[in-house]
């Protein structure tokens, strides 16, 4: 069915979990009155119960339209998928839940959107659907959340503010106080615990991926020391962010030449650092024996997350450093909550973009950066999120 005539602009799948009841939230007090969408989840009592409580942020919500679908049935995600012009999924892990609906968006030249920071189901989708989805013009755009969007835009926004075409080094540096839900600790353990496979994939992607030629983009992991730049210390953060980054940058010639990206997170105190360091290990290790990790995932009961107050409480602020052309720049992306409230605002945002917006004519595997750009940024500012140049010299 052509795109324009479905039923729906926008299917939240996973609508009934704790990211995906806040993105339903989020749409039911923002979405445009003439946008067509609908929630999505296996359980159509628990579809109805957040549909009531959509209704009380949000009269016109008492007709929400309900979708029942199970990533583990391929009919159901075949009419979700066929239904839809934007279909955003916040079933996780996804490297257990997510190809299902990867593949059944790509055969209906569907958008697609997800949370997902686990790099192994990313390489993964792009072998198995980049090629078709060109074909059938459905953009797979992954990481529309905390991963990876405040990095990959906020890098987008810093290297606008330098130079053309010559060489770019920046470094990003992470801040938070914000804590995590179940849903979150299962796909960071799982991702942990998924070395080899990951490692796999990479490769296996590298030889689908066409060479960059003539120009380089690349985000190696940094080494720790003491940021003058921030006041911090700057400790690796091996999360999917900087391969993201990469992939936006080897897609557009804006980044110049040569372009390097590193990540980290910023810590204020030595102690806090070595402990963090030590903590992190312990927990990546322990990650390869499944019953520690099946400890580990149980301490946190999947569906359930940090209460309002605390995510009131919580923020996030990524400081980007840029070099290049004699010009360094400091830029900053900051928000409120970062893994929940703002991720669920990203993700909102990003579906109506996708659906409504005036965006590059692109299809197959994207990056935030690539699918959406300026547009997504300026939505995200009108949204309450703050991109800013901090000084030039």
């Amino acid at each position: 069915m052509e795109r324009s005539k479905r039923e729906y602009d926008i299917v939240l799948f996973g609508a009934t979990g704790f990211v995906g009841a806040l993105t339903a939230e989020y749409l039911a007090a923002h979405a445009p009155a003439d946008c067509r969408w609908a929630i999505a989840g296996r359980s159509r009592a628990k579809l109805e119960r957040l549909r009531e409580r959509l209704t009380e942020i949000n009269p016109a919500c008492a007709t929400l339209p309900l979708v029942t679908a199970d990533s583990t049935d391929a009919a159901s995600l075949r009419a979700l998928a066929g239904s839809a012009r934007v279909v955003a999924s916040t079933v996780g892990p996804y490297i257990w839940y997510g190809e299902g609906l990867v593949a059944a968006c790509t055969e209906a030249g569907t958008d697609y959107l997800d949370l997902t920071g686990e790099p192994e189901f990313v390489d993964t989708m792009y072998v198995r659907h980049d090629a078709r989805a060109r074909e059938t013009g459905a953009r797979l755009v992954h990481s529309c959340g905390f991963d990876s969007a405040p990095h990959d835009l906020g890098v987008l926004f810093t290297v606008q503010q330098l130079p053309t075409g010559v060489p770019l080094r920046i470094d990003g540096f992470v801040r938070s106080n914000a804590t995590f839900s179940g849903g979150t600790l299962a796909s960071a353990l799982t991702a942990l615990g998924r070395g080899v496979q990951t490692a796999r994939a990479a490769r296996e992607r590298k030889l689908h991926e066409p060479r960059l030629v003539g120009r380089r983009a690349r985000a190696p992991i940094g080494a720790p020391h003491f940021s003058r730049e921030t006041g911090a210390w700057a400790l690796p953060l091996p999360t999917i962010d900087p391969q993201v980054i990469a992939r936006s940058a080897a897609a557009d010639e804006r980044y110049g030449p040569d372009f390097r990206y590193r990540h980290f997170a910023a810590v204020k105190h030595l102690p806090v650092a070595i402990g963090g360091v030590a903590a992190a290990g312990a927990v990546a290790a322990a990650t390869q024996l499944p019953p520690a990790r099946a400890w580990l995932m149980s301490r946190y009961e999947a569906g359930q997350g940090p209460d309002e107050a605390r995510r009131q409480r919580s923020w996030f602020t990524v400081r980007f450093v840029g070099e290049g052309g004699g010009r360094r720049v400091f830029t900053e992306v900051s928000g409120g909550d970062p893994g929940y409230d703002e991720t669920a605002k990203i993700l909102a945002e990003a579906s109506l973009s996708l659906a409504f917006d005036k965006l590059p004519e692109l299809a197959g595997q994207l990056t935030p950066a690539m699918a959406m750009g300026d547009t997504l940024i300026e939505r995200l500012r009108a949204a309450g999120m703050r991109f800013r140049v901090a000084d030039i010299r």
